[in-house]
């Protein structure tokens, strides 16, 4: 059974940064492409990072490129997205996944992760 837990969420101020670390608990992340996606309550979830196996690739969300750097640490099974100028808009709740699929445009559909996190919290005040 493979479980993703996020962590490093919280409140933050307009123009902050945080960095928000998921911990996989997998024999190895190395075989999954890794995401993250947020969500607020009545929306549908949106994609907002993801990064290839090995690391070398990466894809963002227009809204947030530029704000946004994934990364990953297979040797430890954990993923990272440092998030910066957080504006009161990225408040939402935001999720790890892990997908089977390849890399192209369908890392950027929620349909292409098999493994979820809870989620975790970020609110950004203004």
């Amino acid at each position: 059974q493979v479980q993703l837990v996020e962590s490093g969420g919280g409140l933050v101020q307009a123009g902050a940064s945080l960095r928000l670390s998921c911990t996989v608990s997998a024999r190895t992340i190395s075989g999954y492409i890794m995401g993250w996606f947020r969500q607020n309550p009545g929306k549908e979830r949106e994609f907002v990072a993801a990064i290839n196996w090995g690391g070398r690739s990466t894809d963002y969300a227009d809204s947030m490129k530029g704000r946004l750097t994934i990364s990953r640490d297979n040797a430890k099974n954990m993923v990272y997205l440092q998030m910066s100028s957080l504006r009161p808009d990225d408040t939402a709740n935001y999720y790890c996944a892990a997908s089977n699929g390849g890399w192209g445009s369908s890392q950027r559909r929620t349909s292409n992760y098999i493994y979820w996190g809870q989620g975790i919290q970020v609110t950004v005040s203004s």
